[in-house]
Formats: C-alpha cells, sequence, structure tokens
C-alpha cells in the first residue's frame, strides 16, 4: 500500500486490529473497557485520523465530524445498530458510516429464545432455591411450577433478519407463531414457515397443527403466552412508524396476566417505567431485557425492584456476545471483521469508489448521484 491510514479505535476489536496493522495501518486503540470521553475523541479525531473505529456508546454527532473536516474518512462501528451515530450530521459532512448487521442475527435470537426459557421454567428461581439450600424435598407442585415453552403463541415483533431467526427456532418449538412488523410483511418467508409446520406435523414429527401469520400489535399483544421484540428503534422525528416506547402502560396491559415479554432489540423501544409498574402489580408474568434506556442501567432503575427481581431478568447487552460472532476476523462471521472490512473498503476505495456499492455502508444516501 502506498498510504498509510491512521485509526482511532474506542475499544478493542481484538485480532481484527493486527489485521488492518499489517496492511499497513497506524492504528491506536483506546486501552480501558470503559468508554472514552467525548472530549478523548474529539482530539483523537482533530489529530487528523483517516478512520474511527466505535460502538454503541460513543456519541458520534456534529462535533466530531467538524473536529474531522477535511480528513475523516469514514465511521466503522461495531455494532448493528447506530443510534448513537447522528446520520443527518453525518450526511451533511459526507463521511460515511459502516455497521455489521447480519452477523450477529443467529447469536441474536437464540439467546433471545434462551431468555424465553429462563423465564418461563423459572431457572433463576431454581438455582437460588438450590444455592441458598432451601430444596429439602420433592412435590409435584411445590414449592412452585414454571410452564413449556413448546405448543405456546409467541408473537414476534419486527421481523427483521433477528425477527426471522427467532420465527425459525420457534417453529423448530412447534409454537404458534403472531407476526408484526410496523413497516414491512415478508409475507414469503411466513408462508414457507408455515409449509414446514404443515410437513413437520403430516410426517407425525409435531403431535399438533401449528401456524403463523401476520396480524395487529393489539391482536399480537392480547394472544401471545411470550412477546419478543425485535424492531428498530425509530422515533416520531424519523418515521411514519415510531418505536420508541411502543411497549407502554396501554400496550402493555394488553398483554396476558400469564405471558412473558422479552426485548433484545432497543432499550428506548420499552418504557422501563412502565414495565416496572406492569410486574409489580402483575400485568404480566415477567420479563427479560438485555438493552435499556440507558446503558449502563443505572443503579436506580425501577428493574431492580427488589419486589419483581423473581420475574425481571436482567442482562448487560449481551445477546451478541459470543466468541465468533463477536471476535471472528471474517467478515462473513464476526462483527470485529465486518467493522475492519467496512473500514477497508472505504478508505481503500472497494468497488472503484462507489460508496453506494459498499455493502456495510449504512448512509449510501448521501453518496447517490
Amino acid at each position: 500500500m502506498n498510504a498509510k491510514f491512521r485509526v482511532f479505535a474506542t475499544c478493542d476489536i481484538g485480532e481484527s486490529i493486527d489485521l488492518l496493522r499489517k496492511r499497513g495501518y497506524d492504528v491506536e486503540v483506546y486501552p480501558n473497557p470503559e468508554a472514552p470521553p467525548k472530549s478523548l475523541i474529539i482530539e483523537k479525531v482533530r489529530s487528523g485520523i483517516d478512520g474511527l473505529i466505535t460502538t454503541l456508546r460513543d456519541p458520534i454527532d456534529a462535533e466530531v465530524f467538524e473536529a474531522g473536516k477535511g480528513h475523516l474518512k469514514v465511521v466503522a462501528q461495531i455494532a448493528v445498530g447506530f443510534d448513537n451515530i447522528n446520520r443527518a450530521d453525518a450526511n451533511r459532512y459526507k463521511i460515511p458510516f459502516t455497521h455489521t448487521a447480519d452477523v450477529l442475527t443467529e447469536a441474536t435470537a437464540e439467546f433471545a429464545f434462551f431468555m424465553l426459557g429462563v423465564l418461563t421454567r423459572k431457572m433463576w428461581t431454581a438455582e437460588h432455591l438450590t444455592r441458598d439450600n432451601q430444596w429439602g424435598y420433592w412435590h409435584p407442585y411445590l414449592p412452585f411450577l414454571g410452564d413449556e415453552v413448546t405448543g405456546k403463541t409467541i408473537a414476534v415483533i419486527g421481523t427483521g433478519r433477528i425477527g426471522l431467526a427467532m420465527i425459525n427456532k420457534c417453529s423448530g418449538f412447534d409454537m404458534n407463531i403472531l407476526c408484526y412488523d410496523p413497516a414491512y410483511q415478508n409475507d414469503a418467508y411466513v408462508k414457507a414457515i408455515q409449509e414446514v409446520m404443515n410437513l413437520r406435523h403430516s410426517r407425525g414429527i409435531s403431535r399438533e397443527k401449528t401456524w403463523i401469520k401476520y396480524t395487529s400489535l393489539d391482536d399480537a399483544l392480547s394472544h401471545a403466552d411470550f412477546v419478543s421484540v425485535h424492531v428498530p428503534l425509530l422515533r416520531e422525528r424519523e418515521s411514519s412508524t415510531p418505536t420508541y416506547h411502543l411497549f407502554n402502560e396501554r400496550t402493555l396491559r394488553m398483554m396476558k396476566p400469564t405471558a412473558f415479554l422479552v426485548n433484545v432489540s432497543r432499550g428506548p423501544v420499552v418504557s422501563e417505567a412502565a414495565l416496572a409498574k406492569a410486574l409489580r402489580e402483575k400485568w404480566i408474568a415477567g420479563a427479560a431485557l438485555d438493552v435499556y434506556e440507558k446503558e449502563p442501567l443505572p443503579a436506580d432503575s425501577p428493574l431492580r425492584d427488589p419486589a419483581i427481581e423473581d420475574r425481571c431478568r436482567l442482562y448487560p447487552h449481551f445477546a451478541s456476545a459470543a466468541r465468533i460472532t463477536r471476535l471472528s476476523t471474517d467478515p462473513a462471521k464476526g462483527m470485529a471483521g465486518r467493522c475492519a472490512q467496512g473500514l477497508i473498503d472505504v478508505l481503500e476505495g472497494s468497488y472503484g469508489g462507489d460508496v453506494t456499492k459498499m455493502p456495510y455502508v449504512v448512509n449510501k444516501e448521501a453518496f447517490a448521484a
């Protein structure tokens, strides 16, 4: 390579950093596990870097883009979401930003499914019973019972990549599936899943006939035993189908008192105050969250209320935290590899330098002719 690109990474993304260095890049990595202060990001950008590797915790806006005016060429995000990046500002400064969609699809969907099992089979409560030496007898229904996932009805809210992967996993457990998406219905996929369901039943693999269909949000919430959330975060000013606080007092009250809520999408899709109230007053049976309105989860969050801890599972934005998914250098398998490849595409002018053809660039509209 003729040029030696300078890059600052706000976190270590493993061996993909070494791959960039082997290509001749000068890469500086923020050494601490916590997010760097925004002032440091601005300082590094202002120093003349060509590329910036970021995470969801880094606020990237006009202040950052202004600091990089004339030399910053790309922001590469190691995440599928990009709520932290001001898209309008990126477009105004003509800075492409990339993300790592798809490679975390299966890991995230399977984690969401595991969360269902933890909730409904009361695994957290059962383990505490054992660890606290309170397990003194075997009894058919005491001290408590959980419930099965198999054969139940799930509402999958959002049928993008992760939602569809969740549907696939649920179909393997002979669940009936209610689908809702505020923007787009993948009727071909739903039809294919129904065909598989029918085949499983006709061959004696499934005892009961199962079904899948698109429906309204109200219908999905009122009939489901489980509700799994997979929508992007869209605010009112950003979309005609906003999802900010899609789950609020009104929608949570629509769920059955025996139903469980799982969220692995974006924290602000669920009103945490409303959810805590729903759990305290037992509008719903339980909830499991991997994302929050503010991350990390504040010490005074209503979700930490001891009164609901047996019905509220809390995880540290952990759904994609599988070794290959997070750190593989292969852009077809790992977030780190895809993050590095997105950076390389822009800096080295892949696809003939046409940003609109680069698969990992999000804001292609800023570069359309």
